[in-house]
């Protein structure tokens, strides 16, 4: 049985060769403020980098999931300062899937060890986020890769920009308002409005109608029309 070590070497080694045979290469939105060793590391890597203002997360993999990156001083520093649990209740508010990396070698040690495995534990079971540790930039650029990689080519799932942007149009308000139903994309957003004419003919459709829409399965359809229609109950 391959140890993890190897099993992660077989990862990599999949990867390049993905990349190197010309076949289709993830897409990345990366916040401008981000370190250039870790976007350099993914363009090596073959990906489509877009740096632009994101409002939430660092990067941007897929329509449900980002990456928040911290060095291991800053995350220090947002356990002190309570920014960190800020930033994750937006994060977790904007995305289905949230992976935190933590890069760098070593703590400066600004918090105890308890402190700091208290705000690992409660990112992963107050949050539901995953948190990883990388040494450096280019390990994280291959965390990163990685992730894209499962979610758009494996899973098949769009890139979508989350944003706090007001939309300007009534079209994108449309739209904006029917991707907030799980698991709808841009694609899919306009697929059903262009179908059904409207939101309210959306929302009247049952779960046979929505599943006239490509990519739309019965499992989607039966959760749209469950939150659509459910009484509200106040957690």
């Amino acid at each position: 049985m391959a140890s993890a070590i190897e099993k992660q070497e077989l990862i990599s080694n999949f990867l390049e060769k993905k990349t190197a045979s010309g076949e289709q290469v993830a897409k990345i939105f990366a916040d401008e403020r981000e370190s250039e060793e870790v976007i350099s590391g993914l363009r090596a890597r073959g990906a489509e980098v877009q740096v632009r203002i994101l409002d939430i997360s660092d990067f941007i993999v897929s329509e449900r999931a980002a990456v928040e990156r911290k060095t291991r001083s800053d995350f220090e520093q947002s356990i002190i300062d309570g920014r960190l649990f800020e930033q994750a209740a937006r994060l977790q508010a904007a995305f289905e899937r949230v992976v935190i990396i933590v890069e760098g070698e070593k703590f400066q040690e600004r918090i105890n060890k308890k402190a700091l495995l208290g705000a690992v534990s409660s990112l992963i079971l107050d949050y539901g986020f995953s948190v990883f540790f990388t040494k450096d930039g280019d390990k994280t650029a291959e965390m990163i890769y990685a992730l894209a990689f499962r979610e758009q080519l494996a899973q098949k799932r769009e890139l979508k920009l989350v944003s706090n942007k007001r939309a300007n149009t009534l079209a994108q308000m449309q739209q904006i308002m029917v991707e907030s139903l799980p698991g709808l994309g841009p694609k899919l957003a306009k697929s059903l409005l262009s179908h059904f004419g409207s939101v309210e003919n959306i929302v009247n459709a049952n779960e046979k109608e929505l599943q006239e829409i490509e990519k739309l399965g019965p499992k989607k359809a039966k959760l749209i029309k469950k939150i659509l229609t459910s009484a509200y109950t106040e957690d």
